[in-house]
């Protein structure tokens, strides 16, 4: 199995998550070109991270175009329906190339730095994995959530991407807020899922390398 160079991975994930925001508060993008940039660099995130993985690349092609495909005929027609599916599209191109990332990491007995960059590029791949799930929830089921702001009840918002992060390290500010039944389970299994992917994998990870430096106690 290919091993991916991590540090590539993550960054383009930075960019995605800090960069395009900060960019979009300075007015050095607007916000259609914001979403545009955003559904970009998630859909070239997991294709270049599945490449090289036979089944789960050409499963993951066939999600992008789909995504595209119904991005345009949402953009064309407005029709709800077309937008949901692209994001559904979405949610799951991503959840393969978590996957295949995932088993990378959690896979094989050698260590090195960029083993510990993967955990972290799929720690926040999950991340924006739910802030998907949560954008699909509210624009499906408007109310879901309180302290949503008109622009995150439109396509794409960043702010789904703030609550996702705030709600997997378990931080919590309040100022957005599940309300639904639905919207609630999906906050906690985040929560939950972050909170045992840093105690297990990541720590286990960084101890494990640790252990195998050089010159390091129980090291060979």
């Amino acid at each position: 199995m290919q091993r991916n160079n991590f540090t590539y991975l993550l960054a383009a994930l930075l960019i995605f998550i800090v960069v395009l925001p900060v960019a979009h508060d300075l007015g050095v993008i607007s916000r259609p070109t914001g979403r545009f940039l955003a559904v970009t660099s998630l859909l070239a995130i997991g294709v270049w991270s599945l490449r090289g993985t036979g089944p789960l690349y050409i499963a993951s092609m066939c999600l992008a175009v789909a995504g595209i495909v119904l991005s345009t005929a949402y953009i064309a027609g407005g029709i709800m329906l077309h937008y949901v599916l692209s994001q559904v599209s979405l949610f799951v191109f991503l959840g393969l190339a978590t996957y295949n990332n995932l088993r990378q990491v959690a896979i094989g007995n050698d260590m090195s730095a960029n083993r510990i960059i993967g955990a972290i590029c799929v720690y926040l791949m999950l991340g924006v994995m739910w802030s998907v799930a949560y954008l699909v929830l509210e624009y499906s089921q408007p109310g879901s959530f309180a302290g949503v702001n008109e622009a995150a009840a439109t396509p794409w918002d960043q702010d789904w991407l703030y609550f996702s992060f705030v709600t997997i390290t378990t931080l919590g500010y309040g100022d957005m807020l599940p309300v639904s039944t639905t919207a609630r389970s999906l906050a906690l299994s985040e929560a939950v899922v972050g909170q045992f992917y840093i105690a297990v994998l990541v720590a286990g990870l960084v101890s494990a390398y640790i252990s195998a430096k050089p010159g390091a106690p129980g090291a060979d």
